[in-house]
């Protein structure tokens, strides 16, 4: 599993969980609970989550709103890339112009 895999799954868990510890969560992924700490560092970049100290409690917490689809982090495409996807769609049929429609729309403002 690549590092950006590993934080999705990441991520997927504590939207499910909501809160974990660093060693509960590097035990179930096989890691160190340091590449957690580094990947959990990584993601409060972008979405709501924060860590909690304390040796009996600590670890990892999501916020209530963190959601992988309408995450406040979207990408979105610069207008020569929209353009060029618009180009590229013309020459496309059938199941290829909705698969594009669909990558397009994870990008739609």
């Amino acid at each position: 599993m690549s590092s950006v895999e590993q934080r999705q799954a990441l991520l997927e868990v504590l939207r499910c969980r909501r809160f974990d510890t660093y060693a509960n969560l590097a035990f179930e992924f096989g890691v160190s609970a340091r590449t957690i700490q580094r990947d959990i560092q990584i993601l409060m970049c972008s979405y709501p989550i924060e860590t909690v100290r304390g040796r009996y409690g600590g670890g990892v917490r999501a916020m209530t709103d963190l959601s992988l689809e309408g995450s406040s982090s979207k990408r979105t495409l610069n207008a020569e890339q929209t353009e060029l996807l618009v180009r590229i769609r013309k020459s496309l049929s059938g199941s290829d112009i909705d698969t594009l429609d669909s990558i397009l729309s994870q990008f739609a403002p």
